[in-house]
């Protein structure tokens, strides 16, 4: 490792760069140590497409404002539509001296239009270009992320309709509890994730507000239209406090958070899918497109995704908690610790836009064996219940039923026998009030049957929910395809 020398004195240079926009108060250059830690990370610059579509919107308002003439923005706008096809495309890339995105795209356009390029920099701030240019990456990709989260809502369908007679058992603390129809415990599964989903769109309501014309923080009066300007960008209106739009990231943390919790709902269906594919469980079997072998051991087929999807959600953990440490000790308005937004976002959209469809995937093609699943179902007295509640039903306080079918299964346990296979006389041997009628009970289909509520697992309650969630999820696709921002990487 090459020593880091400190001090004016010792260390080296840089010379002064178009890439930077600032510098003239200075009487030097900045040291070298002081750029590698102020350049902007490589990922930033990936939201160089939204900067410029804002910079177009935000050469009308120079326009208006008399800043730019109309063949100066005319010129401008067009260079700009250039940078963006270019930097798509991947045949413009910034360099080592561009301190970050803003002094890349100026230094870009003053090349291609001369001097007036720089006009662009009237009115605005890189402070409220960075909150802009994240929120329209984050409005923008939510809706990738919205709909990728839908697609595995459907994955979930697919299985839920093919399994809507399957009986399996149901669990607390992971021991067999009731049983409930398979499709039912997946589309539990759908449930939690459109609630992610319309977290997504909760968010997006309160991000909508448009920051540019904040500049560093006290307004701009060169943007006089900032309704306009928002209305080009996709924005419902314009943020109403100016320090407050370039000095809060809260709209970060709470697409970090909507972020974790999809990671959280991920990983439980995850846990539950190493589980079903398990020997010990034996439930399912993973298709070999969607698991992978082990180096050494030459039968193994391993749940990687679902174990990947895990671990990635404790990543998405660290990465709210480590916006909301960053903003927990800033005064308003601007300070540096902010740029870690950028970093942290972006990561949780590229984690989600990898473990997503990969979740989809693995899920779409699994192969479950019906008939052990109903044999669990029965074992492990998971009937027990509709003996309380038989007894319930003929006015046994519950505590007493309780006992009672707490004594009948421990005969069960003793014998190795099920609840159902027990006569009249074993019945009435724990206690006179069990009767043989109590046996009609001891069926699957009627567990199931009797749970006819709404939000139950009947079969008639879960064909009802398929159809409610199928009717929600195509209600739902329509929020990312009528959204009017820039999608530049569409």
């Amino acid at each position: 490792m090459t020593p880091v020398t400190g001090g004016r004195a010792g260390g080296d240079q840089v010379p002064q760069k178009e890439g930077r926009l600032w510098g003239g108060r200075f009487a030097g250059s900045p040291e070298r140590e002081l750029m590698a830690l102020s350049r902007s990370e490589a990922a930033a610059f990936d939201l160089a497409p939204y900067d410029i579509a804002s910079s177009i919107a935000h050469s009308r308002q120079l326009l208006v404002a008399g800043v730019l003439d109309t063949k100066e923005q005319r010129a401008i706008e067009a260079a700009l539509v250039q940078l963006s096809d270019e930097y798509l495309r991947g045949s413009l890339r910034p360099l080592a001296e561009d301190e970050d995105l803003f002094g890349f795209l100026e230094r870009e356009l003053v090349a291609r239009v001369g001097p007036s390029g720089s006009k662009i920099r009237a009115g605005r701030s890189r402070n409220d270009q960075a909150a802009n240019d994240l929120r329209l990456y984050l409005r923008d990709h939510a809706r990738v992320v919205h709909d990728f989260v839908l697609d595995l809502v459907d994955a979930l369908l697919a299985q839920a309709d093919a399994h809507r007679r399957t009986i399996a058992p149901g669990f607390t603390h992971l021991q067999p509890a009731q049983p409930v129809v398979f499709g039912h415990h997946l589309l539990a599964h759908c449930q939690a994730l459109l609630r992610d989903v319309g977290r997504l769109e909760d968010w997006d309501a309160r991000t909508a507000l448009c920051p540019l014309g904040a500049a560093a923080l006290a307004g701009s009066p060169l943007v006089t239209e900032p309704e306009r300007l928002a209305s080009e960008l996709g924005y419902d209106g314009v943020a109403p406090n100016s320090i407050d739009a370039v000095a809060s990231r809260d709209t970060v943390c709470e697409f970090l958070f909507v972020a974790a919790i999809i990671g959280v709902d991920l990983s439980r269906l995850a846990e539950e899918v190493t589980l079903w594919v398990s020997d010990q469980f034996s439930w399912a079997e993973l298709d070999d497109g969607f698991s992978t072998g082990s180096s050494i051991m030459p039968q193994k087929k391993n749940p990687d995704i679902a174990e990947l999807t895990r671990g990635r959600a404790a990543r998405m953990i660290g990465l709210l908690t480590t916006m909301l440490g960053a903003l927990k000790g800033l005064p308003f308005a601007y300070n540096r610790d902010m740029s870690e937004d950028k970093h942290v976002a972006m990561d949780a959209v590229a984690t989600l836009l990898l473990v997503l469809p990969a979740m989809s995937g693995l899920v779409r093609t699994l192969r479950f064996d019906v008939a052990r699943m109903r044999r669990d179902a029965a074992a492990r007295s998971t009937l027990a219940t509709e003996v309380a509640d038989w007894l319930t039903e003929r006015g046994v306080p519950f505590h007493e039923a309780h006992i009672i079918t707490g004594r009948l299964v421990q005969v069960c346990e003793r014998e190795r026998i099920g609840l159902e296979s027990l006569d009249a006389d074993a019945l009435g041997a724990v206690d006179p009030r069990l009767e043989a009628a109590v046996t009609a009970r001891l069926t699957l289909e009627s567990a199931i049957e009797r749970r006819d509520a709404v939000g139950g697992t009947s079969f008639r309650r879960v064909d009802e929910q398929l159809a409610n969630v199928r009717a929600r999820v195509a209600a739902q696709r329509s929020w990312s395809t009528n959204y009017r921002g820039p999608r530049p990487w569409r």
